[in-house]
């Protein structure tokens, strides 16, 4: 059995972001589609639910955990316009375990959302509620020291709470954002580790998940 997941991050408040995003998951018949935050822009759950319209429409399986440029409520809602919030949690699709956590690491910025990183590690054990396994892991914040955490000056600003949750657990997957200029793919032992890049900048990735993993960025 396999997955075809449309990972996606980084709307910023642009609907019309969320719209060709839609388009590319019904183009390319996926069976889901996994948000990595900064779904708005510094604004409202009732902004999110703007936002995030036309992929609840779409009526394909869709994930999302809040950003640090969202706001914190937005943590607490089960779904915004039919998409499923899993920070914090855990669902199933078609046999594969999602895992969320959402937020950004602490900043000079003071952005909405921001945890320590004891914050993220606690939220994480609530996601996966003392499972044996997790398959795909979606994240606002990557985990640090990897080709997908680095900012345009060098930094490093992933967390590292994260990265020990993906070492322990070994999930085939993370979909994560946050870092707009490492748009990339990486990995972290047999965990692949992809940032598709902002979807206001026109970005997502696609991955078929299953005994391998293959993923690719592309256009929106």
């Amino acid at each position: 059995m396999s997955l075809r997941v449309l990972f996606t991050t980084d709307f910023h408040g642009r609907k019309s972001a969320a719209a060709k995003v839609a388009e590319k998951a019904y183009r390319e018949e996926v069976d889901a589609i996994a948000i990595a935050g900064d779904v708005t822009n510094f604004g409202t759950v009732s902004d999110a639910e703007y936002v995030l319209e036309p992929i609840g429409e779409l009526g394909v399986e869709a994930v999302f955990v809040p950003g640090n440029c969202d706001p914190p409520s937005l943590a607490a809602v089960e779904e915004v316009s039919g998409v499923v919030c899993i920070h914090g949690k855990s669902v199933e699709i078609a046999g594969f375990a999602f895992l969320g956590c959402g937020g950004g690491g602490i900043s000079p910025f003071n952005t909405p959302f921001e945890l320590e990183e004891a914050e993220f590690e606690q939220i994480l054990w609530s996601a996966v509620e003392n499972k044996a396994s997790a398959d795909v892991l979606v994240t606002h914040s990557p985990p640090r020291n990897t080709e997908v955490d680095r900012t345009a000056s060098g930094l490093y600003i992933g967390s590292a709470a994260i990265r020990r949750f993906v070492e322990e657990f070994a999930p085939k997957i993370v979909g994560c954002g946050h870092v707009h200029e490492s748009r990339g793919i990486s990995r972290i032992g047999r965990t692949f580790i992809v940032n598709p890049g902002p979807a206001f900048f026109g970005f997502c990735a696609i991955a078929e998940i299953g005994g391998d993993v293959k993923v690719e960025l592309v256009p929106i």
